[in-house]
């Protein structure tokens, strides 16, 4: 079995039973992405020489017998929108090339003091703010089951690079589905955690994010099974002192383990949902009923109130502090890709805006007392199959259909849940899955929930991309 396929519990077991050192780990790892990476773009730099400095280092500190985290060894992946010292935090942005960090922002501090070996940083669009992954500084990210289909976004260089085996573990972050979109289209798991719950912070930031982006956008982890997201949210999830929305809430409560009553939300008011999704929904629910889950048909209250609320408050929020700098330095496609968004959001004085705002409390407050009925939501991540590359690009009409197909997404993000994109296999050639969702600091009951759909589809394998 090639070093790259293994997943990280296993390599860092190995290396921690010195069965494998850091460098033939890091060394495979670099082989796999001078291989593939060419034909895929998801990894916008590559760190050889580093990477192998990392891994002498960690082997030293083996050989010491020094203290040693949980994925001491493990080569992983970080994303372009956050700060690494060293390198440029471009965001898929051109001009922001020079923008070169002097610090680690939390998540990436987090993952190298739990001893992970950063190998590479992964692709996202220009200013993460499209469902597709390509941009002017570093290119196009294809999706390596079907370069015709988006590999995801705005975390589509996470997902690819994962599922191709350039690392166990990819960074991603997610304002909108930014993991779990990605993690959908390129059959992969992607958590996004609760709000406050991963820290967040670029020191190279000169002026603070909006407070919208603050309260939807968050750090998480993509791999390829659920193992690896227990590893990885362990160790992202650090206090930080930078973050001060961070809590210190506990990863693991007494019921975790438990089969919950889960409602199954096939049918969304409004909303087609396309066969293939169906299917890989009615899989899940029985899967989930022969575990011992109690599945029945339920649907949160008010779901599309909080999916527009997401369309409101994030271009509300951006016509005035983001349009003017995307417009001046953004490429193309996400100027084409904004505008079409922002024709579909209303525009809001200064009051109406801060209603909106203010009835997010309302939603939270609903979706809360819905979850002491039903602890976990199985859900659509996508109401369609991946997008077809660039569909953004194609006008008001087009953008329409996406932002409906995503209202599973925006709805989860906006009231700061966590939620959990599960693959479930390909259907007609294209990957498929399902989204699991619960109350806030509950990722707990996601990942038992997806270990029991893990069972029913087999283990994802690394494949060469097309």
């Amino acid at each position: 079995m090639s070093l790259w396929s293994m997943d990280a519990a296993t390599l860092a077991r190995l290396i921690r039973e010195r069965e494998l050192s850091c460098g033939e780990v890091v060394r495979d790892s670099l082989a796999r992405a001078a291989l593939v990476n060419p034909r895929v773009g998801a990894l916008a730099e590559v760190f050889a020489e580093q990477a192998l400095q990392d891994a002498a280092h960690a082997d030293q500190m083996l050989a010491r017998g020094e203290a040693i985290g949980p994925l001491h060894g493990v080569p992983v992946t970080t994303k372009v929108n956050v700060d690494q010292a060293g390198c440029a935090t471009t965001n898929g942005v051109l001009a922001y090339r020079s923008v070169v960090a002097t610090q680690d922002s939390p998540v990436v501090g987090n993952l190298r003091r739990a001893g992970a070996i950063v190998v590479g940083r992964n692709n996202t669009p220009a200013f993460s703010m499209r469902w597709f992954t390509d941009n002017e500084a570093h290119g196009r990210t294809l999706n390596p089951h079907d370069p015709t289909l988006t590999p995801g976004g705005s975390s589509g260089g996470a997902a690819a690079a994962v599922a191709v085996g350039m690392g166990a573990i990819a960074h991603g972050n997610d304002q909108g589905g930014s993991i779990r979109h990605p993690a959908y289209a390129c059959g992969v798991y992607g958590l996004r955690p609760s709000f406050g719950r991963v820290p967040a912070f670029n020191p190279s930031a000169s002026v603070p994010r909006p407070t919208v982006v603050q309260l939807t956008s968050v750090q998480g982890p993509l791999a390829r099974n659920v193992a690896d997201l227990r590893l990885a949210l362990h160790a992202m999830a650090a206090r930080d002192t930078r973050d001060p929305w961070w809590v210190p809430a506990p990863l693991q409560a007494e019921d975790a383990g438990a089969p919950q009553r889960v409602a199954l939300v096939d049918e969304l008011p409004g909303l087609v949902i396309d066969p293939a999704v169906q299917h890989a929904l009615a899989r899940a629910a029985k899967a989930l009923e022969r575990a011992g889950y109690r599945v029945e048909r339920a649907c949160p209250p008010r779901f599309r109130d909080a999916a527009d609320l997401w369309l409101t408050l994030t271009m509300g929020e951006s016509r005035l502090l983001v349009e003017p700098t995307l417009m001046r330095d953004g490429d193309d496609a996400i100027r084409r890709a904004y505008r079409a968004m922002d024709h579909h959001a209303p525009v809001l004085d200064a009051a109406a805006f801060a209603r909106a705002l203010a009835s997010r409390t309302d939603l939270m407050r609903a979706w809360a007392g819905f979850f002491q009925d039903y602890p976990l939501l199985l859900l659509p991540t996508s109401c369609t199959a991946p997008f077809a590359v660039d569909l953004d690009q194609h006008g008001d009409e087009a953008m329409g259909h996406i932002l409906q197909a995503q209202s599973p997404l925006l709805s989860v993000a906006v009231l700061g849940l966590p939620g959990l994109a599960v693959p479930m296999g390909l259907h007609d050639g294209k990957p498929s899955g399902v989204q699991l969702v619960a109350d806030r600091f509950r990722e707990d009951l996601c990942l038992a929930a997806a270990e029991v759909l893990e069972n029913e589809v087999g283990a994802v394998a690394v494949i060469d991309p097309r």
